[in-house]
């Protein structure tokens, strides 16, 4: 069946703001998105935690729309919002009855052309920010098991190691004039492109994108530090001692190869065939067959997206909470002989076509979340990592093209010892925090 294809269309304005619209009259509502190129990879080095505590600035007001007022009258005109903030971006969107894309397209450029920086906004959100790390990771069981913890293990650029969630010492150490300086530097029109989705027709889409933020200046482009990792050869390991829960835990995190190559399309349905659904290899070897856990859980940029949201190193991992009677050398060996089937011989097309139809079933429902915010996310990042939100429609057809010689050719350089990062989860009672490289398996102590 031939996927069905988007209609788009994109402009770029005099201020440098790629506008990019997808008609779509089924319904009379429309999801507008403004997506930044600033996320926690690219971030400058002292100012760990910038790109989300923006994520929460961007909610406290702006010069003609207090605080609160934005979510007010989004609220108001029948709608939904949010923001989030991911490797590479930082993304605010809302989804309103068509009747409101004026209103929602006028607070978007008020907070990009005046957001309201000052001492007060700046406290208030860093004692928030610092209070939801708390509550999310230090004083929650496995809280960064295994997205915050893997990273300083599994990298050497600070870009893709460091604790990009807000480390204390650097929110603490922020001044007014840093988080003003962020706002100038990052949150400019040619360092954003904003989406506008459903019932509403291209050039009325244009025409006032035009009005509400053409007049907004643009700035110099942003510098970003190299986030390029060196090549890894032997395999990386670290430990985590666990405060609050009561069981093992451990991840395995692979280097994924370079993005929107025939490999990376590649290690899209091996994540379908290894570890997404009951039906899943590894989860039929570890869980069912096995019974060293109730469930695995992993992915390509697991919990903090997925495959198609990031630009630069990224790690396909497989994690599981495990019986404390299973030793991390048992789960690694069946991991390993699960994975060598696929190395040893190619696998059979009926197992490609079935992880085909699990990858389309998870992008057509993501399209469809949040009133189309998935849509959305796709579109922006094609438009921002590859400079072509039309590469939404050629998808599925890239998939499509992956045959069993490429997926034992991609298994055998990717899914080995040498390319992946162990990281052991014990039951303790030491604090939470970065996790610690083991000093026989870490070429960063070389």
């Amino acid at each position: 069946m031939k996927a069905p294809q988007m209609a788009i269309e994109q402009k770029m304005l005099s201020n440098g703001l790629r506008v990019v619209i997808a008609p779509d009259s089924v319904a009379p509502v429309v999801t507008v998105g403004v997506y930044y190129k600033i996320g926690f990879r690219l971030e400058p080095q002292g100012r760990s935690g910038f790109a989300h505590l923006f994520e929460h600035m961007m909610f406290q007001g702006s010069a003609n729309a207090p605080k609160m007022e934005h979510i007010k009258l989004i609220n108001s005109s029948g709608g939904v919002l949010n923001g989030s903030t991911m490797y590479d971006v930082t993304n605010y969107y809302e989804a309103v009855p068509s009747n409101a894309l004026r209103r929602v397209l006028w607070l978007e450029a008020d907070r990009m052309r005046t957001l309201k920086v000052d001492d007060e906004n700046l406290s208030n959100q860093r004692d928030v920010v610092k209070e939801e790390v708390r509550v999310n990771v230090l004083n929650q069981p496995y809280g960064g098991f295994p997205w915050l913890d893997m990273p300083p293990v599994a990298f050497r650029n600070w870009a893709n190691a460091h604790n990009y969630y807000g480390d204390f010492a650097d929110l603490d150490a922020a001044t007014l004039a840093d988080v003003q300086a962020f706002f100038k530097t990052y949150y400019l029109p040619n360092n954003a492109v904003l989406l506008i989705l459903g019932d509403v027709k291209p050039e009325e889409g244009f025409s006032l994108a035009e009005k509400y933020f053409a007049d907004i200046p643009a700035g110099p482009k942003p510098p970003f530090a190299d986030p390029a990792e060196p090549g890894q050869t032997e395999e990386r390991r670290g430990h985590v001692e666990e405060k609050f829960g009561t069981l093992p835990a451990i991840a395995i995190g692979y280097v994924l190869p370079p993005r929107r190559s025939p490999e990376w399309c590649a290690m899209g349905l091996l994540d379908q065939m290894l570890i997404q659904g009951d039906d899943s290899l590894l989860y039929q070897e570890l869980v069912k067959k096995r019974g060293f856990a109730g469930e695995i859980s992993g992915g390509i940029n697991a919990d903090l997206g997925d495959m198609f949201d990031y630009s630069g190193p990224m790690l396909w991992t497989t994690s599981l909470i495990h019986d404390a009677s299973a030793k991390p050398e048992q789960i690694l060996s069946a991991t390993d002989s699960v994975i060598q089937e696929l190395v040893s011989k190619p696998v059979d097309q009926k197992l490609i076509d079935r992880s085909v139809t699990k990858m389309r079933s998870y992008l057509y429902d993501s399209m469809t979340q949040f009133g189309g915010f998935g849509r959305a996310n796709l579109m922006a990042c094609f438009a921002l990592f590859d400079d072509d939100p039309a590469k939404i429609n050629s998808l599925d057809g890239n998939f499509r093209k992956v045959t069993p010689a490429v997926i034992q050719r991609t298994a055998r350089a990717y899914l080995k010892p040498a390319n992946r990062t162990v990281l052991v989860i014990e039951p303790g009672a030491a604090e939470p925090g970065a996790a610690k490289p083991a000093p026989a398996a870490s070429e960063g102590q070389k």
